[in-house]
């Protein structure tokens, strides 16, 4: 698993920014005149907004003629499930612990 950059979070806290990665999500790919007539926010918006999902990497872009479709990163996706996932165990206890404080590291 690759690490998770702060940038990721940082675009996923805006929330026109989440609601893209939603609406992108769950249709596998989306152009960017259907993000536009669905939210309402003006299209250099939508374009600020893009540029930044895409410089973090969980976007992808792909141009066809003079519009944009995106989709998805699916490693990106799966790296931040992974770092939830890692968060916790079903014992109760992190896979790998450093801070010298708790049980694990005790």
């Amino acid at each position: 698993m690759s690490e998770i950059d702060a940038e990721v979070f940082k675009a996923l806290a805006d929330e026109n920014r989440l609601a893209i990665v939603r609406m992108v999500g769950s249709c596998g790919e989306a152009c960017a005149c259907d993000l536009l007539a669905d939210l309402n926010i003006s299209q250099p918006t939508l374009s600020h907004h893009m540029k930044v999902l895409c410089s973090c990497g969980i976007v992808r872009c792909r141009r066809e003629g003079r519009w944009c479709h995106y989709s998805i990163d699916p490693q990106v996706a799966a790296d931040l499930a992974g770092f939830f996932a890692g968060l916790t165990s079903t014992d109760g206890k992190r896979d790998s612990c450093s801070c010298g404080g708790c049980e694990t590291c005790a």
